[in-house]
């Protein structure tokens, strides 16, 4: 006769199941938000220009992003608010101003999104990019109008996240880079560009993409100070997630680079993995950019959404406003007449100017508003890296502003 298990001893194991779920989508999420098409094309841009001493920029975004998402996380998971409501409680306003600017950031960002997943199709079957657009926007509206769209949402992040990291790694393996030059300029880089650092937090951290695993976590439920381990563990893990992928395809890149290839298309990171390749290169690119362009679709929408409703909002039309989202930027995308790499390149320089105005929320709660954590005593080491992480962001947005103008013009 099989023992019997009592139903409390099934529940926190269900329970633990269900965190431990939600936590590693949520840290996906995260991840592949940053992980965008925009993502893509700055990291081949800039090894292009470059060459080794980007990878001094890439470590410097990565300890940047560490510093802030460890923050981010801790505060709103703690908390169990969002980043608007924490806003909103510190100063009456200003958590809807957050969010316009989020929302208004996540919108520009989306437009990308979609074009690079067309770009992707384009790439992988030979389809106009508008079409891809509108056949990758299909695919992720019908996420989230299925009746279980939260789970998955989480799986599909990871599934994609993991496949672009073998895809990436083959490349960077078959491209051979030279990795002593490259650990060399991580630490004594030939030279520095600010605008291309700001750019790069701007793009793994800024705006929307700031909140996107820290929302999906305590929206899955997954808060309160005895989640804290869980929370910091989380966040670092969704960071070096970012960073492998970033550091892999800077590999890839650099391997062409250096071999001698020179770059002239306007599809560069097509260009380089075909060059490294052959045709299955050519063809890999496509997946990975499909891949990076939907679950950056997916996050944009997600966390862009969760700045404009409540807890209370009912899933269904949460769901329907995500959708919402989506199709907006989809019609843009399909209407606009500016190239596609110009555009992600700027949103990554903009997310990254907006970047210091919601982290400073993050600052307060943690240092003066210990009721809005619940009496959990913040550690004094975190809240000293995140104002030296807020004050470099200040100061790496103000050197942008003048490389961001250039942009534009």
């Amino acid at each position: 006769m099989s023992p019997t298990v009592s139903p409390t001893t099934v529940k926190p194991r269900k329970l633990k199941n269900k965190h431990r779920s939600a936590l590693l989508g949520a840290m996906f999420l995260m991840a592949t938000s940053a992980v965008g098409p925009g993502f893509i094309v700055q990291t081949t841009n800039f090894t292009v220009q470059l060459g080794a001493a980007f990878a001094f920029a890439i470590l410097v975004s990565i300890l940047v992003d560490i510093a802030v998402q460890l923050n981010v996380w801790r505060v709103i998971g703690v908390s169990g608010k969002r980043a608007q409501e924490l806003a909103n409680t510190v100063l009456p306003g200003a958590g809807w101003f957050l969010a316009a600017l989020i929302c208004l950031g996540g919108l520009v960002f989306n437009v990308g999104n979609v074009a690079g997943a067309g770009l992707g199709l384009n790439v992988l079957l030979g389809i106009d990019p508008r079409l891809g657009g509108i056949l990758s926007a299909s695919v992720a509206i019908a996420i989230f109008l299925s009746k279980r769209a939260g789970i998955a949402l989480d799986k599909i992040v990871v599934v994609l996240g993991a496949l672009m990291i073998i895809l990436i790694g083959y490349v960077a393996i078959v491209s051979q880079p030279p990795l002593g030059d490259a650990i060399k300029n991580a630490v004594i880089p030939d030279s520095i560009d600010f605008l291309i650092i700001t750019t790069l937090i701007g793009g793994t951290i800024g705006g929307y993409i700031t909140y996107a695993g820290a929302h999906r976590m305590i929206d899955a439920g997954v808060s309160g100070p005895e989640n804290v381990g869980e929370i910091t563990r989380s966040s670092i893990m969704g960071i070096v997630i970012t960073g492998v992928i970033r550091v892999l395809l800077f590999l890839a890149i650099l391997g062409v680079v250096a071999g001698g290839v020179a770059l002239t298309s306007d599809n560069l990171a097509a260009e380089a993995f075909q060059s490294a390749a052959g045709e299955l290169g050519f063809r890999l690119f496509g997946v990975i950019l499909w891949a990076a362009s939907i679950t950056s679709v997916i996050g944009a929408a997600y966390t862009s959404i969760s700045f404009i409703t409540t807890p209370k909002t009912s899933p269904r039309k949460r769901s329907i406003a995500t959708c919402v989202f989506i199709a907006v930027s989809t019609i843009v995308f399909s209407f606009i007449g500016q190239a596609p790499a110009t555009l992600l390149i700027m949103a990554g320089a903009v997310n990254g100017l907006i970047l210091p105005v919601g982290f400073a929320v993050i600052i307060w709660v943690a240092w003066r508003r210990r009721d809005l954590l619940g009496g959990y005593v913040y550690p004094k080491w975190l809240l000293i890296v995140g104002v030296l992480a807020w004050l470099l962001t200040l100061f790496l947005g103000y050197q942008s502003l003048g490389g961001l103008a250039k942009l534009w013009v």
